[in-house]
């Protein structure tokens, strides 16, 4: 495929973009409901027969297991990626995603089918994280690699909206449900999320199918660079820039975890405070971030990819203790100031983050190492905190625990960008010997 000429790059440059971002917007639309849910009402209608903790842990554990399978979708999807173009599986990804979603939206309850039904539950929420695993590489990389090399931190950090937008989308709809169906939420209500997601994916396969390949993933065809084995490849060669860029995550992902989704269960049940509240706050918070994600993308094209994400991971340690603090007032203009600012601080990692780990692997391998390392923080990082959480708060009844715990996490997140991988952000070819012959 030729690359346009400059009198239409403009063009496909913006159709890229909102390929991206519409997809990645559906994506992670689908993933939040989840973690909503599995907040607020997953426990009483898969896990009944549970304690109230043991349920709500339960409840997280199927969490999980959508972030434990996220690699795998990096895996998959980072492979043909990188040998048949990002494209391609972007449309896969988005069918996987919608359809597993969709299917949420029909499962009967614990009381309807008894066991089957938590396990099922669990199979769709696979389906789910194999889904947003090998989404978010490509999405990125179609964003990044159709802008300038000066501005790749902002055009990286557009697909990083689907984040704040899926956010505001997922909760405002929950949100809206509970008013409308009122007593009916926890019987049928909560469904109609879910089922909407055919219709997100129907717009997202329209737009994405109309959008070319990346003028950089072209180069590196017609100058036969493929790589047969690009998964393989990247593992042997860029295991170091793997693992820390899983670990550089560490500092944004479970915090951003723990203020999006545990936050409702330690709101409701440990402190009383209205479910409609936190979820309005939520969603102020996540409307901020349409603003502030880019913003500290293009911070990073002028300031650099480090000093901007290390500022944030700073911010979100000394911020832990007062943002409990804050959330333990039961002041409702206090619990505002403590979910818009943790999430703030979460945007100043969240904006770069992108073109920082996608610019440490070379064009021909970068679906498949940037995928895996950023997926893998979900099995360290991102999975596992509300988990940590609420056992933390079971065993104490205190949120001290938690607070040491997201500074731990954003000490192990700053180590790991100092050891990090600078590269060129030149598009070169990885080895001559591991190329296509």
């Amino acid at each position: 495929m030729a690359v346009p000429d400059t009198v239409s790059q403009s063009s496909h440059r913006r159709r890229a973009v909102l390929a991206s971002t519409v997809g990645t917007t559906i994506e992670w639309y689908d993933f939040f409901l989840y973690n909503t849910a599995a907040s607020l009402i997953f426990p009483a209608l898969f896990f009944p027969k549970q304690a109230a903790f043991t349920g709500i842990l339960l409840s997280f554990g199927t969490q999980f297991v959508g972030f434990a399978a996220r690699p795998v979708g990096a895996a998959i999807f980072g492979h043909y990626g990188d040998r048949i173009g990002r494209k391609a599986t972007l449309i896969a990804t988005l069918l996987l995603m919608g359809i597993s979603t969709t299917l949420i939206g029909v499962l009967p309850t614990y009381a309807a089918i008894g066991y089957a039904a938590p396990i099922l539950l669990t199979l769709l929420r696979i389906g789910q994280g194999v889904g947003v695993g090998g989404e978010w590489g490509g999405s990125v990389l179609l964003s990044m690699e159709w802008g300038k090399r000066t501005r790749r931190g902002l055009m990286a950090s557009w697909p990083q909206l689907g984040v704040p937008l899926g956010l505001v989308l997922s909760t405002g709809i929950f949100r809206l449900m509970t008013d409308w169906t009122g007593p009916h939420f926890e019987s049928w209500g909560w469904r109609i999320p879910f089922l909407l997601s055919i219709v997100l994916v129907a717009v997202g396969l329209y737009v994405r199918l109309r959008v070319l390949e990346s003028p950089e993933f072209t180069h590196v065809v017609q100058t036969d660079s493929v790589v047969r084995r690009p998964l393989l490849e990247v593992v042997r060669t860029e295991w170091r820039t793997i693992i820390t860029s899983a670990f550089v995550r560490l500092g944004e992902q479970a915090p951003f975890y723990l203020f999006t989704s545990f936050v409702l269960t330690y709101g409701t049940k440990q402190l009383g405070l209205d479910r409609d509240g936190l979820l309005d706050d939520i969603l102020i918070a996540a409307t901020i971030g349409l603003i502030t994600v880019p913003v500290f993308g293009h911070l990073s094209d002028r300031f650099g990819r480090r000093r901007v994400y290390g500022t944030g991971i700073v911010l979100t340690a000394i911020f832990a203790f007062p943002y409990f603090g804050l959330l333990n007032t039961k002041e409702s203009a206090l619990i505002l100031v403590a979910i818009v600012l943790s999430l703030v601080f979460h945007d100043m990692q969240y904006g770069p983050q992108a073109a920082l780990i996608a610019e440490s692997f070379g064009t021909n391998l970068r679906y498949s190492g940037a995928g895996l390392g950023y997926q893998l923080a979900s099995v360290i990082a991102g999975g596992p905190a509300p988990l940590i959480a609420t056992k933390i708060l079971q065993s104490t009844g205190s949120s001290t625990g938690i607070s040491w715990y997201v500074i731990g996490c954003c000490a192990l997140g700053f180590g790991a960008l100092l050891l990090l991988p600078r590269r060129s952000h030149e598009p070169a070819p990885a080895k001559a010997a591991s190329v296509r012959s």
